[in-house]
């Protein structure tokens, strides 16, 4: 198969790296490679393939003649350059939440609605939707479609690697100043996160919710096509490096059991169910990390309610959670012909 003329936009970041892992273990077909970034990362050299690309400087020409960009470079500089890749004729995948609220760029997660893809033919614009969202509606599909959902509450424990390499950095100095009786103060964040949870990511809003409580709602209703589902979402932030977990409680309109739950699950894609409790086998986002699948277990009926279920999800957010995500949309990209080598 020929192959595609690709950018990659925050190419030095956490996400874009993962990007370029993803394209080279998934074996796309990538013709030509444009490595992009801010200024001060103008020049760095990545491997891919076995050759060094040498990142440049985003600027008004750099995405002439590529067919596909993927973007992962925060909201104000994909809500920049996005336009710009799209009116010189690539696909953008913007994995930032610059457009995820716009009703003409379809928000896509492959093993939930492919189809609305298609949407894309008018703006060359496709939004990857937030890390937490991908997970929730991986797992919560085939369950939708065997018992039809009414409401989710789900409350999330986010890993530090979602406020990307900052964030990271940020617990490794924090741990390494608290264990050797240092003094540390909060930057990326906004307390010490190191032993410590902190129930605030993204900003808060009117009414008490935070912005990623919301993208979570809104998101969710959009992906499954259902405007009114009821969701409550509490977000936290943990001092993990990589991994977000989910506590979800669920109800539905017609009677689901544990059992037809996992069944439905296990044949799902995108979806390991890890599920014995006897044997201690449930998620956890130290096996999450570095998979592709999404994780779910503590499968259990919610005898507190009428047709309820309770689970535990988890998943590599750096990966399923953005990067695996956006290269998924690339493939299918060219598996529904709207780009072609």
């Amino acid at each position: 198969m020929a192959g595609f003329k690709l950018a990659i936009l925050g190419a030095t970041g956490a996400v874009g790296r993962e990007m370029l892992s993803i394209l080279e273990e998934r074996d796309f077909p990538v013709d030509e490679l444009v490595l992009l970034a801010s200024k001060r990362s103008e020049g760095e050299k990545i491997d891919f393939r076995g050759d060094e690309i040498t990142v440049r400087e985003v600027s008004e020409r750099a995405f002439h003649d590529c067919d596909i960009a993927l973007f992962s470079p925060g909201a104000e500089v994909s809500r920049r350059w996005a336009p710009i890749a799209a009116a010189q004729g690539a696909f953008v995948v913007d994995n930032s939440s610059a457009f995820r609220g716009e009703a003409d760029v379809p928000l896509v997660v492959p093993e939930v609605n492919p189809e609305a893809i298609d949407q894309a033919r008018g703006r060359h614009i496709i939004a990857n939707p937030n890390c937490s969202t991908i997970q929730l509606v991986v797992a919560l599909k085939p369950l939708h479609d065997a018992a039809s959902l009414t409401r989710v509450v789900v409350s999330t424990y986010q890993s530090v690697s979602g406020k990307g390499q900052r964030g990271m950095a940020e617990l490794e100095k924090q741990v390494s100043d608290l264990m050797n009786c240092r003094e540390t103060a909060p930057e990326a964040f906004q307390h010490r996160i190191a032993f410590n949870l902190i129930p605030h990511i993204d900003d808060f809003t009117e009414g008490g919710a935070t912005k990623e409580e919301l993208k979570m709602v809104n998101e969710t209703r959009r992906l499954l096509d259902l405007p009114s589902l009821a969701i409550s979402a509490t977000c936290v932030r943990v001092p993990l490096f990589i991994g977000h977990s989910e506590s979800v409680n669920l109800s539905f309109a017609r009677p689901i059991t544990a059992e037809q739950a996992r069944e439905a699950l296990l044949t799902a894609p995108g979806v390991k169910l890890l599920d014995d409790p006897a044997r201690n086998i449930y998620p956890m986002p130290m096996l999450a990390a570095g998979d592709s699948a999404v994780h779910v277990g503590r499968v259990r009926e919610d005898k507190s309610q009428p047709n309820g279920l309770d689970l535990f999800i988890c998943a590599d957010n750096l990966r399923k959670g953005a990067a695996l995500n956006a290269v998924q949309i690339a493939e299918l990209l060219v598996q529904r012909g709207l780009v072609s080598a």
